[in-house]
């Protein structure tokens, strides 16, 4: 750790637990948990920052040059600013402020504060850094402008904020409807592609569609990375050989939890079973399923999207 950071670190702890009869061990627990604290906020601010200079680099090097627009509150501010001749800066934050507002009362005060950073820095991004021209064929300006504009919102979002309001107004109205997040920013963007044919031409909005498709599936891998992780819950009266084979045959480890039977009217007939937990990639989906055709045919198997995981044994362990 940087000294000078230790030394901050130290002097912010000590008055912490100032005018307290604490052990030694309680300063290092205190110590320990700032240190985290601030080793993760500086790390989030660094992907923040990351993630607007991608952005500003897909917005001033390939979408803006040529007037492609992209989806959300940056298509908007995109669609205003050539309607009125004002910068778009200034619409990204104008345009941005409401949702800010509303992910202060309905995510957190933290989320705001570095969404708020993040949508200043890109005006700002925009405004300010000049980029190079990288071409002028449509089709590379929708899939490579769409790409870094992903990966900017992506990088935004694992650094705890979004530099495109949208998703907050996306997860208000799903509490609210039966709407899924996915369908509130689908429809919010084709309100927004429907009013760019109708401002620029049909061509324009159906490359604007394509520039949203490939920030779409940037987002996804950037937020959730290149392996698909399966949660595999496996029910079975042979629970013992299948996890000796999981870790054995696919290298992965496991959890045991207790269950019971619960096809039976009366309670006094439950059978107790083990129930095995897994986490695997999707690419090993086929290999687990075997090992558990050749211990039990007849095994219950529930499978279950993983958005993310972290700790533990995620890595395989090396196979003898």
């Amino acid at each position: 750790m940087n000294p000078l950071f230790q030394i901050i670190i130290n002097e912010t702890v000590r008055r912490q637990i100032k005018n307290k009869n604490t052990h030694n061990f309680q300063f290092h627990k205190e110590f320990r948990k700032i240190n985290v604290e601030i080793s993760h906020f500086f790390k989030d601010i660094f992907l923040i920052i990351l993630g607007v200079m991608a952005a500003g680099f897909g917005l001033k090097g390939f979408l803006l040059p040529n007037n492609f627009i992209d989806g959300g509150v940056t298509g908007i501010s995109m669609i205003f600013s050539e309607l009125s001749n004002f910068s778009l800066s200034i619409f990204l934050i104008l345009i941005n402020l409401p949702f800010l507002i509303l992910g202060y009362s309905t995510i957190s005060k933290q989320f705001a504060i570095r969404s708020a950073f993040g949508i200043i820095l890109l005006a700002a991004v925009v405004h300010f850094i000049p980029a190079p021209v990288i071409t002028e064929d449509k089709l590379l300006i929708a899939i490579f402008g769409g790409f870094f504009l992903g990966l900017g919102i992506g990088l935004a979002i694992r650094g705890g904020s979004v530099i495109d309001g949208t998703e907050v107004l996306a997860v208000f109205i799903s509490r609210k409807t039966s709407l899924t997040i996915g369908d509130v920013i689908l429809i919010f963007n084709l309100f927004i592609f429907s009013i760019a044919a109708y401002v620029f031409s049909f061509e324009t909005a159906l490359y604007a569609i394509l520039t949203y498709l490939s920030a779409s599936k940037t987002v996804d891998f950037i937020v959730y990375g290149i392996e698909e992780y399966i949660g595999v819950s496996i029910i079975s009266d042979k629970s013992e050989e299948i996890r000796v084979a999981i870790i054995e045959k696919l290298g992965r480890g496991c959890t045991i939890y207790i269950g019971k039977r619960g096809y039976t009217k009366l309670e006094s007939e439950l059978k107790s079973i083990d129930i095995v937990y897994t986490l695997i990639t999707r690419l090993e989906l086929a290999k687990l399923q075997t090992e558990i055709d050749k211990i039990d045919p007849k095994a219950f198997v529930i499978m279950q999207n993983v958005k993310d995981a972290k700790g533990g044994m995620i890595k395989k362990k090396p196979l003898k």
